[in-house]
């Protein structure tokens, strides 16, 4: 797999922002690290419904999935 630049990553993460809005437990989109890679971290509030399958890559972009809760402010 040819290295992820940033700008690549900031790419995939405007194109997840697009898709994925729609979603209703969606907390937060970001980039990461994987292995030294970047990667699009999609936060959830909880698990994605039934049927809904989400990619495993964005514009050649690994996409990490994390449940993290409802984001609340302290």
């Amino acid at each position: 797999m040819a290295r992820v630049s940033l700008e690549q990553a900031r790419s995939a993460k405007q194109q997840a922002l697009r898709r994925f809005r729609k979603l209703e437990n969606v907390t937060g989109v970001g980039i990461t690290r994987v292995q030294g890679e970047y990667a699009v971290r999609l936060n959830l509030s909880g698990p994605v419904a039934a049927g809904v399958e989400l990619p495993s890559e964005i514009e050649g972009v690994a996409l990490r999935v994390a449940v993290t809760g409802a984001i609340r402010k302290r």
